[in-house]
């Protein structure tokens, strides 16, 4: 069992990481592609406009997936959930990324994309929200 102290900081780095990175995909990236227009955002390659903003409202409901269940302590898991969502939408943009021939965005995709399965798998079976951790709680209930 993780004793209580590195439990509340294994909590509060996590909260941490998730709201930087709620901060980063509401505000950063997914806001410019809902308000600026397409011509103002840079882009390597063209993209369809309804596809742009369809990225752009993946971003901030992933955002707000981050956040929002754990404060509300409502549905916990759309936190795991947003996380590994947005894993796989950093995926997608670290290959548009290379095929528009900008390997050190790619790179930086993939950073914010593990950063973002750390939460994803931390708050699935480390410290989920709302409940204890999946370890202690299957100790628990082999006693």
């Amino acid at each position: 069992m993780v004793p209580m102290q590195s439990s509340s900081r294994l909590n509060a780095s996590l909260w941490t990481l998730q709201v930087l990175l709620g901060l980063f995909f509401g505000l950063a990236s997914g806001a410019p592609k809902l308000i600026l227009p397409i011509e103002q955002l840079s882009m390597p390659l063209p993209l369809p406009h309804a596809f742009v903003v369809a990225i752009g409202v993946a971003e901030m409901l992933g955002a707000l997936g981050l956040i929002l269940p754990g404060l509300t302590r409502v549905r916990p898991w759309l936190t795991p959930l947003a996380a590994a969502c947005l894993v796989l939408l950093t995926i997608c943009a670290s290959v548009y990324q290379v095929l528009g021939q900008q390997p050190g965005n790619a790179v930086f995709a993939l950073v914010i994309g593990a950063l973002a399965g750390v939460v994803a798998y931390a708050r699935w079976r480390v410290a989920p929200l709302g409940g204890q951790p999946l370890a202690a709680a299957q100790a628990a209930a082999a006693t």
